[in-house]
């Protein structure tokens, strides 16, 4: 079976296997080399898993960038009847990412891998993978992988003659963006509302079941693991100082090669989409490209010439997150395209604090009448105005995930917005 088109530049250390159904099966992940970063790690001390994935600069891979070497150091010290968890944020959900399902999708047993050795290195005896319930086939390919895994003692008690336990429980989630965020997750995996807690205290001291807990997304546990069997300069061979390794990137919209791509961090932005991903399909110029997923602001096609990594990202006043390239050629309706994804956080809102209950849905209705042609240019103020209220005064950061792309479309296409307003009832003609 053919995975989709791979361009030369790509780096294939996370995404080797896409495409290979023998790389699904215990059978064949043994016979491709898994496992043994399991049983490395399991030879080593637990601070000395922990330096190497400090030492070889792993960020997080969900969106925040956090080192995730530095994330683990942060567990306390053991206590006697005070258990830690591992838990994996397989609620992939940012509109735009596609990129944790298809891991699990043909990788399932190295996220086991790397969930066992995450978990070890912070004395957890056992993790949980919370998979967002709209990913049928990827729960079935995991829980078909969990069960091969215990049956053949890779889970379970006394691993590899070891005398170390280590579980791992599939926990299938009902589909709530929120539940992205790490602490409505783990409320949700109690049983409750997915709601994000107030932080502090932070999930590393009161995290699952009020004990200390380590949250790490699907890529990162699984670079995690790479990282243990072949060493912290291994993995720092690609990349850049601070930006360290490989990423997969989603790219959607309008390219000729939509799909993930795995490129060294650093990669050129610009020969990314118009020479990897072919550029449009229309052979129009582009107007906008998000660089990764609709909670970070807006790129203009004058903004391009940079690097794929989180400070080149920072530098042009955007977000690497967790790299999502949704592409927008010159005859895209950026009003309307802001306005859904707007509408999309007003919807997914917890409601649990006002200014993100509130500005979300009021941000939503007010452009909604700008793309109908009945706005006024006084209603840019107020966008701007309630984006102000949102960002950064909740709990979590989905409201500033809804300001974003408001804030940096006026800033950059307040043409656009005018056009709309001039164009009165006759807004939507042409319209996509």
């Amino acid at each position: 079976m053919a995975y989709p088109y791979r361009h030369d530049s790509e780096v294939r250390l996370l995404s080797e296997h896409f495409g290979n159904p023998r790389a699904r099966t215990l059978e064949g992940w043994l016979q491709l080399g898994g496992y043994q970063a399991l049983k490395k790690a399991l030879g080593m001390d637990r601070a000395e898993v922990v330096n190497v994935v400090k030492a070889s600069g792993l960020r997080g891979r969900g969106g925040a960038g956090f080192p995730t070497g530095m994330k683990w150091s942060f567990m306390p010290k053991k206590e006697p009847g005070k258990p830690h968890f591992l838990v994996c944020n397989a609620d992939e959900s940012e509109p735009g990412t596609f990129k944790d399902r298809e891991l699990m999708r043909w990788t399932p047993h190295a996220l086991i891998e790397g969930c066992l050795i995450g978990a070890y290195a912070i004395n957890a005896e056992h993790a949980y993978i919370y998979i967002r319930g709209e990913f049928f086939e990827a729960a079935q390919i995991m829980a078909r992988a969990i069960e091969e895994a215990y049956a053949a003692g890779y889970i379970g008690r006394n691993i590899f003659g070891s005398g170390i336990d280590l579980d791992i429980t599939l926990h299938i989630g009902a589909g709530a963006y929120i539940c992205g965020e790490e602490t409505g997750l783990l409320n949700s995996l109690e049983g409750r509302r997915g709601e994000p807690r107030v932080k502090p205290p932070y999930p590393a001291i009161a995290g699952a079941f009020r004990y200390p807990t380590a949250v790490n997304n699907v890529e990162s546990l699984i670079a995690a693991a790479q990282v243990v069997q072949n060493g912290a300069d291994w993995y720092k061979q690609w990349g850049t100082e601070k930006s360290v390794g490989t990423k997969l990137f989603c790219v959607s919209g309008h390219v000729k090669r939509p799909g993930n791509y795995e490129v060294p961090l650093g990669f050129n932005f610009k020969e990314f989409i118009y020479d990897v991903c072919g550029g449009t399909p229309s052979g129009k110029a582009i107007k906008a490209v998000i660089p990764g997923g609709s909670s970070v602001p807006i790129l203009t096609a004058d903004e391009l010439d940079i690097g794929m990594d989180y400070e080149s990202m920072a530098a042009a006043g955007t977000m690497l997150g967790c790299g999502s390239v949704i592409v927008m050629d010159e005859g895209t309706n950026v009003v309307k395209q802001v306005r859904r994804m707007v509408d999309f956080y007003a919807h997914e809102s917890c409601g649990q604090c006002t200014p993100c209950r509130e500005g979300t849905a009021w941000s939503s209705k007010i452009l909604r009448r700008i793309e109908l042609g009945r706005g006024t240019p006084d209603d840019l103020d107020t966008l701007l105005d309630i984006s102000d209220k949102m960002t950064g005064k909740t709990i979590c950061v989905l409201s500033d995930a809804a300001a974003a792309p408001i804030v940096s479309s006026i800033q950059k296409f307040r043409g656009d917005y005018l056009a709309l307003m001039e164009a009165g009832d006759f807004a939507l003609a042409g319209a996509r």
